[in-house]
């Protein structure tokens, strides 16, 4: 499958999330993005940053952007950080290889999109990426 393949049919086509990007590990390479979904490298690097935190994790205090959006940081650890905006909310799963990025709308609750994402991450890991 190709990593255009796991942003459309693994993430948006689930409903659980509205646009996402897969990007490699360090942030510095967009493999595959929803076409509405442009997340600057600035962004994503302040965010793989976060995951070389020791605790408690910086990024709870400044909270992170995404494609020109601000989250609150709700979840801050080794693999995952999580953000909300209002409603609407992003999940970003780190594997060995590849940084998972993925915004959810109001209408679907956070828990859903978390547990797409994170099953995603889970199937990469187990697979190498």
């Amino acid at each position: 499958m190709s990593w255009q393949a796991y942003v459309d049919t693994s993430l948006v086509a689930t409903g659980c999330v509205d646009k996402a990007a897969i990007f490699d590990a360090k942030g510095t390479s967009v493999w595959a993005a929803s076409s509405h979904f442009k997340v600057e490298p600035s962004e994503i690097q302040s965010v793989v940053s976060s995951f070389e935190d020791k605790q408690p994790k910086k990024i709870f205090g400044s909270g992170f952007k995404i494609a020109g959006e601000k989250y609150l940081t709700i979840h801050a650890e080794d693999r995952s950080v999580y953000g909300k905006k209002g409603k609407e909310g992003v999940v970003i799963v780190k594997t060995v290889q590849a940084l998972l990025v993925a915004h959810y709308p109001e209408s679907v609750q956070p828990g859903q999109a978390v547990t797409v994402v994170e099953k995603l991450g889970d199937y990469l890991i187990g697979v190498g990426y």
